[in-house]
């Protein structure tokens, strides 16, 4: 309670607490929709895939450029700007969908504006939290910052698959009214004049200066590069229609369960790791839940039983949770704040590419090789990515404390 009660009384991040949840929730309605929508319309693994490919190029394209606008200017106006974005291309699945013209082309151009304005608004968001509160209270802020937006990621698929069932413009339009109450919880963020970013003239080695602060901190790359080809090789979120429908023989409502199933497992591990954080082998407790992650995937590619299907992905969440706390806690831990930003910025593309990448990966090997052996072949590419990085990095593997 004291912990709560330390962090409450900061309103401003309260509100970025606030906003997130909302904005994170209306993400997963949004991609339980698209992802029923698509598969509707083209019965395709190959476009299933490729929506996560479009969400994660413009990122890709605009990782020195939106470090940069991180860095120098308002971070709570850039972030409501990114949400307005996504409440237009919100309301622009809205009036496809009514208007019964949407289609495959369409849903991928909303792909793309969607992924320009995650490309934005993910570094921004990790760089501003640390500025709503004081350096004492922080990993508590972290803590309660990811176990809301886990409580979301959990709540929003679960949510939108079985409102799915009114149609997906019902999905939208709830999507639609998230975006604007995070807008209006953002827009009530407060700097403090300390937190103002100075303005740095813009060279080379600015926009670089990301890139280099990952690349000289061994433990910090070895720790993002070792999530990105676990997530990307053994993430299944891209083809969960097809498995909802196809192997599990089951509808929109257990589509939703399945992609909140990994946010249960990481929504209680993060509740576990906030009153017991990890202290000691921090290194090799990251390994093993990355091998952990491997070895669920495996176990859930080749189910044919809901209830089975489920725990794996809830597994995977928890094992992935671990790995995640240990990465943020090491960049956000490392990094000064002049260069969160662009730190950031490099950070969310490894996040995003195991994330989307991740997405088109499983739609293209599942297109070729089928939608089980691209599931299980993956999950055994992660572990032999956990052998591999054991070797690569040995001191991350040998690290004891994250300090």
């Amino acid at each position: 309670m004291e912990q709560s009660k330390s962090l409450f009384v900061h309103r401003s991040f309260i509100h970025f607490w606030a906003g997130r949840i909302a904005t994170t929730m209306a993400n997963q309605m949004m991609m339980v929709a698209v992802g029923w929508q698509m598969y509707d319309l083209t019965h395709s693994a190959w476009d299933l895939g490729m929506v996560g490919l479009a969400q994660f190029i413009p990122a890709l394209l605009l990782t020195l450029v939106v470090g940069q606008v991180a860095d120098r200017f308002d971070r709570s106006r850039v972030l409501a700007v990114c949400l307005a974005g996504q409440l237009l291309v919100t309301l622009g699945l809205i009036w496809g969908t009514l208007g019964g013209w949407i289609s495959r082309e369409f849903i991928f151009i909303a792909s793309v504006a969607l992924g320009t304005t995650k490309a934005f608004q993910m570094p921004t968001q990790q760089a501003l939290g640390p500025l709503l509160v004081p350096p004492s209270i922080l990993p508590r802020a972290l803590a309660f910052n990811s176990a809301g937006a886990q409580f979301a990621i959990i709540a929003g698929p679960a949510i939108g698959g079985f409102i799915y069932v009114a149609g997906a413009q019902a999905v939208y339009t709830v999507c639609s009214l998230l975006f604007v109450l995070a807008l209006v919880f953002i827009l009530q963020i407060r700097l403090a004049p300390s937190a103002t970013i100075a303005r740095k003239p813009v060279n080379l080695q600015s926009l670089l200066a990301g890139i280099h602060f990952i690349w000289e901190r061994k433990s910090v790359l070895g720790a993002i590069s070792l999530d990105l080809f676990a997530v990307l090789l053994g993430g299944a979120t891209a083809l969960l229609p097809i498995f909802a429908r196809d192997i599990l023989h089951c509808g929109p409502w257990a589509l939703g369960l399945l992609r909140s199933a990994p946010a249960v497992g990481a929504f209680t591990m993060s509740i576990w790791l906030t009153r017991h954080p990890i202290q000691r082998n921090v290194g090799k407790v990251m390994f093993a839940s990355v091998a952990l992650y491997g070895i669920t995937t495996v176990v859930f590619g080749i189910s044919t039983y809901f209830l089975l299907s489920l725990a794996m992905l809830a597994i995977s969440g928890a094992a992935d949770m671990v790995s995640v706390v240990i990465r943020q806690s090491l960049v956000q831990l490392e990094t000064p704040d002049d260069m969160r930003g662009r730190v950031s910025a490099v950070n969310s593309i490894f996040i995003g590419a195991s994330n989307q990448l991740g997405e088109f990966e499983s739609g293209m090997t599942a297109a070729w090789w089928g939608t089980v052996p691209s599931v299980v072949i993956g999950g055994l590419g992660t572990l032999t990515v956990v052998a591999l990085w054991m070797k690569a990095f040995p001191s991350l593997a040998r690290r004891q404390t994250l300090t």
